[in-house]
C-alpha cells in the first residue's frame, strides 16, 4: 500500500478539472492511503461518492495557491511541502508541479499545441516550454491521452523518461441517456473556444454554405449553437468577426453540466473541426448522448475514433465540411450503439499500475 499525493486544485473545472475529476473516484476506490492537495471536506467534488471520501484512508491538503502563480513555482510553502514529501508519489494532472517536491512525481501533458502551433508570441511560447520542460525533468514518468500526443512531446521536448498513453473519457454524468429520450431539433453544436487550432475558420464558411443548400432543397433550416461565451471571441480574422450578425449561429454562454447534456442529446450533429488536438473529448460525449459526429481528419481523431461511428471531413477544406453536412443532415437513421472503448476507470487503474511498478 502507498500513500499517493494528488493535486485536487483544478477539480470541478473545465478542461483538465474533468480529467482529474473522472479519475479521482476510481483511484480512491483503491487500497491507498491519499492526500489531495487543494481540497478540503467542506469542498469534494461530486464526482467522489460520500461513501468514498467519508473513508479513513483519505487526508485532505486545503490549499489556494494558484497552479502555474510565481508562489506556486518558486515559494510553495513548507508545511505544504512537508506533507506531500510524506507521501510515496505525488500525481499531477497537468504539467505544473509546485517547487520542493522531492518524492517521484508522475505529471500529465496532454498536448504540446503550444509548441506545434503558433498560438502565442515567442514569451508566450517559450514560457510554457520551460513549463513543459520542468514536468519532464522532475518527473519519473509521464501520462498523456494519445498516441499522438506522445509522439510530439517525445519529439519536442526530447524526453527520455517512460511516456505513457493512458487516454481520456466521457464524464459519467453523460454516460446515462436521458429518459424519456429527448426530441431532435434542428441543431448543430460546436464546443470549444476561438484558437485557431480549433477551426472555428473552416466552420463558419462551411455551416452558411450548408444552411443556404437546406434552404434550396427545402430541408429543416439548421442552428448552430456555439457553446462558449460571445464576448470571449476576439479575433481579427473577419468570419469570426462577423458571428455576432451571422444569421443562423448563437452563443449558449456557459451551461450547466445538465444543460450541456440536454443540449446534446438534442442535437442532430456536433462537428469538431480542429487542426490540433491532443485528445478531442466533445465528438465522444456527442456519441454518448446518441448525437452524431463529423470531425477532421487529423490524426489524432483517427487514432481516437477508429472504430467508432463518426464521419471524417478534410482537414481546413469547407467545402467537403459542408457537403458532409448535408449528407448527415438528410440522413434519418440514428448512430448504431457505440462500445465503451474508453473509461475513466481503466485510465485510473492503467496510471496506478504504472506508479505501483
Amino acid at each position: 500500500m502507498k500513500k499517493i499525493a494528488i493535486d485536487c486544485r483544478m477539480c470541478g473545472k473545465s478542461g483538465i478539472g474533468a480529467f482529474i475529476d473522472g479519475i479521482l473516484p476510481y483511484i480512491l476506490a483503491t487500497d491507498n492511503e491519499f492526500l489531495l492537495l487543494g481540497l478540503d471536506k467542506g469542498h469534494i467534488p461530486p464526482t467522489i461518492p460520500d461513501s468514498i471520501s467519508a473513508t479513513k484512508n483519505i487526508f485532505f491538503l486545503p490549499c489556494d495557491i494558484s497552479p502555474f502563480s510565481f508562489k506556486e513555482t518558486f515559494f510553495f510553502p513548507k508545511e505544504i511541502k512537508s506533507q506531500i514529501n510524506d507521501c510515496d508519489a505525488f500525481i499531477s494532472p497537468y504539467c505544473n508541479i509546485p517547487s520542493g517536491i522531492k518524492i517521484p512525481v508522475f505529471s500529465t501533458i496532454h498536448d504540446v499545441v503550444f509548441l506545434d502551433v503558433k498560438l502565442a508570441g515567442r514569451l508566450g511560447t517559450l514560457a510554457r516550454k520551460i513549463f513543459y520542460k520542468h514536468a519532464v525533468n522532475k518527473s519519473k514518468a509521464i501520462f498523456t491521452v494519445s498516441e499522438f500526443s506522445r509522439e510530439r512531446i517525445i519529439k519536442h521536448l526530447h524526453c527520455k523518461k517512460p511516456v505513457h498513453v493512458v487516454y481520456s473519457s466521457v464524464p459519467e454524468y453523460l454516460q446515462d441517456p436521458i429518459l424519456p429520450l429527448p426530441q431532435k431539433t434542428n441543431t448543430i453544436i460546436f464546443i470549444g473556444n476561438i484558437k485557431y487550432h480549433k477551426g472555428l475558420h473552416t466552420l463558419i464558411p462551411a455551416f452558411e454554405s450548408f444552411r443556404n443548400e437546406c434552404k434550396k432543397s427545402y430541408k429543416a433550416i439548421p442552428k448552430l449553437l456555439i457553446l462558449g461565451e460571445k464576448n470571449n471571441f476576439r479575433t481579427q480574422d473577419k468570419n469570426l468577426c462577423e458571428l455576432e450578425k451571422a444569421d443562423g449561429i448563437d452563443f449558449t454562454g456557459f451551461v450547466t453540466n445538465e444543460r450541456l447534456k440536454l443540449l446534446l442529446s438534442e442535437a442532430k450533429i456536433l462537428v469538431q473541426p480542429s487542426l490540433y488536438e491532443g485528445f478531442g473529448l466533445p465528438p465522444l460525449e456527442a456519441l454518448s448522448c446518441g448525437t452524431k459526429a463529423i470531425v477532421s481528419d487529423i490524426p489524432v481523431f483517427k487514432e481516437v475514433y477508429e472504430g467508432l461511428p463518426v464521419t471524417f471531413f478534410r482537414t481546413e477544406d469547407s467545402d467537403d465540411l459542408a457537403k458532409k453536412l448535408f449528407q448527415l443532415w438528410c440522413e434519418e437513421k440514428p448512430i448504431p450503439p457505440t462500445k465503451n472503448k474508453y473509461s475513466f476507470k481503466r485510465t485510473a487503474n492503467a496510471m496506478l499500475s504504472i506508479i505501483d511498478n
